[in-house]
């Protein structure tokens, strides 16, 4: 049993919780005590960050205020996948650094916060770093550490910043780290338990929201296609067109056979939310069940295959398993070995290790599998890539795990899954 402030024993690691934009923590309780002005909102309300920007136009001199804009511009960001407010919150949080760069623990916390979230990882630990000397009985910069650590492949480290975050506060931040980091290493079980005690601690309703999306998506890790569903429509209930609540639920009604109302509800998300991950879910049903080739689907992932390229910044691995199976093969390499000199994660070996095999370097393609199946994480898609990459090269492990794939999550990839059932002779 997980107890309150205790994370469940064993080897453990964590990591920027979800892909679902990856690196970025929910704003906690901010500042020191006092600091904030206490002043009304605007009327009529707005989302945390027009809120924000509001209060710096009130108190431009207050460092805080500033501090905490950035922080919701980052948070803004995570919920709307818009990197452009990225860039608003480096401003301010520079602002409030330039105010006070002294005593400022909220604007190092956002500037960790800021480092993850553009996958500058060992800036974003060097920033963690500074926030837990600066406070170590703060538990916001554990979180970040964390992040941080897990994505540059430190997981004792990252099981101990985890572990000081959860002592300090257990919140839906904690409890959904310690979840991520038990799945990651086959503990599907005391995940869910993590995970419930998430939802309950969660005081907003992106907490909430973002609780109940990480419960769907362990269920439908493991082929629960009603708890998914569940999962999923309480993060609706929550926060009203959660992107990646539509996408889980555009999967349950693929998994169902409604695949013509799946179609219509990515249709609808990736019109308001061009994601890399939606765009290649989208696509991958609509070749898998002969409906076209996708062929606007296609060209705009080809269109953020370009900017990534030219642009040299963070990679989207969802891009390179694009590339890697429906474009070029050593595009994708390319791409993803630029992402892998950043974090040394298990999701980006994976993608590394898949975009080689079709590349056709199997050989490599195998170390980097193995790589990415170092933490004992039984994740479907991990499992169909090293089975296929293993019986290529005539190991016999190959095809158990790709029967294992099917086994944990026979609705993985409805693209995947007609490829791995002929690999099986089914």
């Amino acid at each position: 049993m997980i107890r309150r402030r205790r994370l469940i024993g064993g080897t453990a690691a964590v990591a920027v919780v979800g892909a679902c934009a990856a690196g970025l923590l929910a704003l906690g309780p901010g500042g020191p005590a006092g600091r904030a002005p206490a002043v009304a909102a605007p009327v009529g309300g707005g989302t945390a960050a027009e809120v924000a920007r509001w209060m710096t136009e009130e108190f431009p001199d207050d460092p805080y205020v500033w501090a905490q804009s950035g922080r919701a511009e980052i948070e803004e960001a995570r919920t709307t996948l818009d990197a452009g407010r990225l860039d608003a919150a480096d401003r301010a949080l520079r602002r409030s650094l330039r105010l006070d760069p002294t005593d400022n623990y909220a604007a190092v916390v956002g500037r960790g916060m800021l480092a993850n979230a553009r996958h500058a990882f060992d800036g974003g630990r060097r920033f963690a770093l500074r926030a837990t000397r600066m406070a170590p009985d703060r538990a916001e910069g554990y979180g970040v550490l964390a992040d941080a650590e897990i994505q540059l492949g430190h997981y004792g480290a990252a099981r101990t910043s985890v572990q000081r975050m959860l002592d300090l506060a257990p919140s839906t931040a904690s409890w959904a780290r310690a979840a991520y980091d038990l799945e990651t290493h086959g503990r599907t079980s005391d995940a869910r338990i993590a995970l419930e005690r998430a939802e309950e601690a969660a005081g907003t309703a992106d907490e909430k929201a973002f609780a109940a999306y990480r419960l769907g998506e362990l269920a439908w890790a493991r082929g629960d296609v009603t708890g998914a569903e569940a999962g999923f429509r309480r993060a609706l209930d929550a926060v009203k067109g959660h992107p990646y609540a539509e996408s889980g639920l555009a999967r349950v009604e693929a998994a169902r056979g409604r695949t013509d109302k799946a179609l219509k509800r990515y249709g609808r998300l990736v019109g308001r939310t061009p994601a890399p991950q939606f765009l290649l879910e989208a696509l991958e049903l609509r070749v898998a069940a002969g409906q076209g080739r996708g062929e606007s689907l296609r060209a705009a992932l080809d269109a953020q295959l370009r900017l990534q390229r030219a642009g040299g910044g963070a990679v989207d691995p969802h891009l390179a398993l694009y590339a890697a199976d429906f474009g070029d093969p050593d595009v994708a390499v390319e791409l993803v070995r630029r992402e892998a000199k950043r974090s040394r994660g298990v999701i980006v070996a994976d993608a590394y290790g898949w975009a080689l095999y079709r590349a056709g370097r199997t050989e490599e393609a195998a170390e980097q599998a193995r790589a990415a199946g170092r933490t004992g994480w039984d994740n479907a898609l991990f499992l169909y890539h090293r089975g296929v990459i293993e019986a290529e090269l005539g190991e016999a492990e190959g095809v158990r795990r790709v029967e294992r794939a099917l086994e944990v999550n026979p609705n993985f990839s409805p693209y995947h899954r007609e490829r791995a059932e002929e690999l099986l002779g089914k």
